[in-house]
C-alpha cells in the first residue's frame, strides 16, 4: 500500500475574499464558517478521515487564527515565511516536509471544503493502480479540479517554480503522464473566493 502525504495549503492572503468581506470579515477566509465550521477544518478533517498520512498544513498569513481553527486535530504544521511571494513557495514548503518514504503527496487547498474522504481515497487508489503515473487529477464535466496527487517523481520540479504558480504548472509540464479520474461531485471544482460562495455550496 502506497504512503501518500496530504499537504493542505493554508498560507495565502486571500485578498479578494478580505476585500469583499470588509473590515468586519475574518483575518483569512480559511476561518470563515461553513455549516458552523471553519473552511480549513472541513479540509483537514476530510484528509484525516482518509488514509493519507501525515497530514501537513502549510501556514503563512494569519498563522495563529488558522492554527486555532485546527486545534485538537492530529496535524503536522510547517510555516512558509515567504507566503507573500505566492503559491509556489507554499507548495515547496509542504513537499519538503513530507517524509522521505512517501511515494506521493496529495495537494489540497484550504478553501475547498466540500472535498470528501471518499474523493481522496479515489485518487489514492487510482495512483496505486498506476504507480508509474506522475500525477492523478480529478475531472468533473471536462474541467480538471483539485486536489491533485503528485508522484514523488515530480517533487524535484517543484523547486523550479516561483510566484503564484502551483501544481497546475507541473501538470502542464507532465501532460501525457497524468491520470485523470472522473468525479461526479462539484466538490473538486468548488472553492471559496468571496463571501457569497459560502451561501452556494452543494
Amino acid at each position: 500500500m502506497s504512503r501518500i502525504a496530504a499537504i493542505i495549503l493554508a498560507a495565502g492572503q486571500a485578498s479578494r475574499f478580505r476585500a469583499a468581506a470588509g473590515e468586519a470579515g475574518p483575518a483569512t477566509k480559511l476561518v470563515a464558517r461553513l455549516d458552523g465550521k471553519p473552511l480549513v477544518r472541513h479540509v483537514a478533517e476530510a484528509a484525516l478521515a482518509s488514509r493519507a498520512a501525515p497530514v501537513i498544513v502549510v501556514t503563512g498569513h494569519a498563522e495563529e487564527v488558522v492554527r486555532a481553527a485546527l486545534e485538537g486535530l492530529p496535524l503536522t504544521f510547517t510555516h512558509n515565511g515567504a507566503y507573500a511571494s505566492g503559491l509556489a513557495s507554499s507548495l515547496q514548503q509542504g513537499l519538503s516536509s513530507a517524509p522521505s518514504d512517501c511515494e506521493g503527496a496529495l495537494v489540497m487547498l484550504g478553501d475547498m471544503p466540500l472535498v470528501s474522504p471518499e474523493i481522496i481515497e479515489q485518487l489514492i487508489e487510482a495512483f496505486e493502480r498506476n504507480p508509474s503515473t506522475k500525477a492523478v487529477a480529478p475531472v468533473r464535466e471536462g474541467q480538471r479540479g483539485n486536489p491533485v496527487l503528485l508522484s514523488r517523481a515530480l517533487f524535484p520540479a517543484v523547486a523550479a517554480l516561483s510566484g503564484d504558480v502551483g501544481a497546475r504548472a507541473l501538470l502542464a509540464a507532465a501532460q501525457g503522464e497524468i491520470l485523470e479520474v472522473a468525479v461526479a461531485s462539484r466538490a473538486v471544482t468548488f472553492d471559496v473566493d468571496t463571501p457569497d460562495a459560502l451561501t452556494q455550496p452543494d
